[in-house]
């Protein structure tokens, strides 16, 4: 399951007032058709629109077909001798359009806990590639709403950032990964397809909680597990946290990603061609691919050392020396964006002196601060000095996840 939010949509309601409606399009197209390309087969789909968020979901199959495939694929890797390959070739429907079956037939559940109906998504067939392509279509939602032309020109609306570019449409991501019970609800008057689950609200719970620790996408530790290897090594562990309703302590990644100091226009590729890529895919589109190298560009092998470094002081209750720790981190980062370019600036302008001096709270280096640094180094930083800089009694390296 996926959320996907337009960040800061309050404030572009406020200003756009009906027009509002044209700018969710806008996104809900580059969206809807990311998702829908990079899924395999035609497994994602955007389940509800809901004003600024969408849900998306990557159907596996109900319960019982599942278990079915799975019987078939162990089948097939068991009995067969004849050395020759089994694979089937799966084929895109042209014609997009879903079917929804409103009866109460159709409602389907994977019983958690039950012998029989216990079911470990890690052991299917193809659940990395299948998982792979689901954060894939995800980011390269990321990807397009930076490059679509339509979303570009609102950069020049005055309402939203007085016509000299100062606006920037973006997004905000979460994703979690487990069962639903899926089917329709309402009347005769109004019905909705649905999905209940608590994996659901944890992908909503993951999409907010991306605020707090100020990245672009964050993912449940069962979303993580279930990528490939290659995938994986390009996550990176932020925290391991309670969440609401939960006593099960989870550890929580992000794919870094930005689009400041990036021209994805230059990796722009017809639909065509994007489907080809699609089509095509293989793990190592995660060292090869354009738009997911040009977005994590500002994240350097130093900068990981030296998070990862602060962060297991501070999940261990070394927090003195975490917050100095992340502090360089931080740092590091800082100046990788502004050495390398990746924002213009004037490298004569004494600005860049005081962004690192940690004294310096005036609003105008604070911001600065904010926009070149790392949220997350921020967001544990600010919670370690929220406690007095010392962990509390009994302190098992987890916290509970605040923002709902």
């Amino acid at each position: 399951f996926g959320f996907v939010a337009i960040n800061g949509f309050s404030a572009q309601l406020r200003a756009l007032d009906r027009d509002v409606m044209i700018l969710i399009n806008d996104v809900a197209k580059v969206v809807h058709d990311e998702v829908y390309r990079w899924s395999l087969g035609d497994s994602g789909q955007c389940n509800k629109n809901l004003g600024a968020a969408f849900l998306m979901v990557f159907r596996i199959g109900d319960f019982t077909e599942v278990h079915e495939k799975q019987a078939r694929a162990t089948d097939v890797v068991f009995s067969s001798h004849d050395g020759k390959s089994k694979r089937s070739t799966i084929r895109r429907r042209n014609n997009r359009r879903g079917h929804i079956n409103h009866g109460r037939s159709r409602m389907r559940r994977h019983q958690g806990g039950r012998g029989q109906d216990t079911l470990q998504l890690a052991s299917l067939p193809g659940i990395q590639s299948f998982s792979d392509r689901a954060l894939l279509g995800m980011l390269k939602s990321f990807a397009g709403i930076h490059r679509d032309r339509n979303l570009q020109d609102w950069k020049k609306d005055f309402r939203l950032g007085a016509g000299v570019g100062a606006f920037t449409v973006n997004i905000i991501i979460g994703m979690d990964a487990g069962w639903a019970v899926e089917g329709a609800v309402g009347s005769e008057y109004k019905i909705d397809a649905t999905y209940l689950s608590p994996h659901v609200n944890m992908a909503s719970r993951m999409m907010s909680a991306s605020k707090q620790y100020g990245v672009t996408i964050l993912l449940s530790q069962a979303v993580e597990e279930l990528l490939s290897h290659p995938a994986r090594s390009k996550l990176r562990h932020l925290d391991t946290v309670y969440v609401k309703g939960s006593s099960v302590a989870q550890r929580i990644f992000t794919y870094d990603a930005r689009h400041k100091g990036v021209d994805f226009f230059l990796f722009e590729r017809s639909p065509e061609q994007a489907d080809v890529d699609a089509d095509s895919y293989s793990p190592a589109i995660w060292e090869n691919d354009q738009d997911l190298r040009a977005m994590r560009q500002h994240v350097t092998e130093d900068f990981k050392k030296k998070f990862d470094e602060g962060k297991a002081k501070y999940l261990v209750g070394d927090w003195e020396d975490a917050i100095e720790t992340l502090k360089k981190a931080d740092d590091i980062m800082i100046t990788t964006v502004l050495e390398e370019g990746y924002l213009d600036y004037n490298p004569d302008d004494p600005v860049d002196e005081r962004i690192f001096d940690r004294n310096n709270q005036s609003e105008e280096i604070v911001r600065i601060r904010n926009d070149l640094g790392d949220g997350a180094c921020k967001c544990l930083i600010a919670y370690m000095k929220r406690a007095g800089g010392k962990p509390p009694p009994g302190w098992k390296g987890v916290r509970p996840l605040t923002s709902k």
